[in-house]
């Protein structure tokens, strides 16, 4: 008996070929790497867990440079899980509530500039976040969480294993080496530790 090959909803067609959003995520229950990706590289060979962490490092630096005025910020925990990795940046600025969703327009407009597509917002008042995601697959996030403290992340798609080195950005501030949680923001700035306009 012949078994009826399955289409694709009409959504993930579009999600695949307009916007180019990977649908899987690390390989199937075999392990397989087959969706690993290529990320551009000229000579076609796939990119491993340090060269995605590298990416993800390079997009959270674009982004905090996007948000102006500047922010203070330290390294948070690198994470790899099964073939992606996740790199993060805490922020030590204290931003006021009234100026949380300052701070995420401007990161939103950042990326909305850049060709990132929009994945999710929340407009919680406490938790608020946005959620975006570039062509070749990479997740990028800017959340606040507890006491208002700012969280970026970056997400890779699934990636060849290989060993991921740790950031070599300097953060512009103290590097908190070797301290985890980190502290809770701590940095006044005119702007973002304000009231309202």
């Amino acid at each position: 008996m012949r078994r009826a090959k399955r289409a694709l909803p009409p959504v993930a067609v579009v999600l695949v070929l307009v916007l180019g959003v990977p649908l899987a995520g690390c390989g199937g229950a075999s392990g397989s790497r087959g969706d690993e990706v290529s990320a551009g590289k000229e000579s076609g060979t796939t990119m491993d867990m340090q060269e995605a962490a590298e990416q993800s490092d390079a997009m959270l630096d674009a982004v905090l440079e996007g948000i102006d005025p500047d922010v203070r910020w330290a390294h948070g925990p690198t994470t790899t899980r099964a073939c992606g990795v996740t790199r993060r940046r805490t922020v030590m600025t204290i931003v006021s509530p009234e100026r949380r969703q300052t701070f995420l327009d401007r990161a939103e407009t950042f990326w909305r500039k850049n060709g990132y597509r929009i994945k999710a917002v929340n407009k919680d008042e406490t938790f608020p976040a946005v959620y975006a995601v570039t062509r070749s697959g990479f997740g990028v996030s800017v959340s606040f969480r507890g006491k208002g403290q700012a969280f970026l992340e970056a997400d890779s798609p699934c990636v060849q294993e290989s060993q991921v080195a740790a950031p070599t950005a300097e953060p512009n501030g103290p590097a908190y080496e070797d301290v985890y949680p980190l502290p809770r923001p701590n940095v006044r700035s005119d702007f973002w530790s304000g009231g309202g306009d």
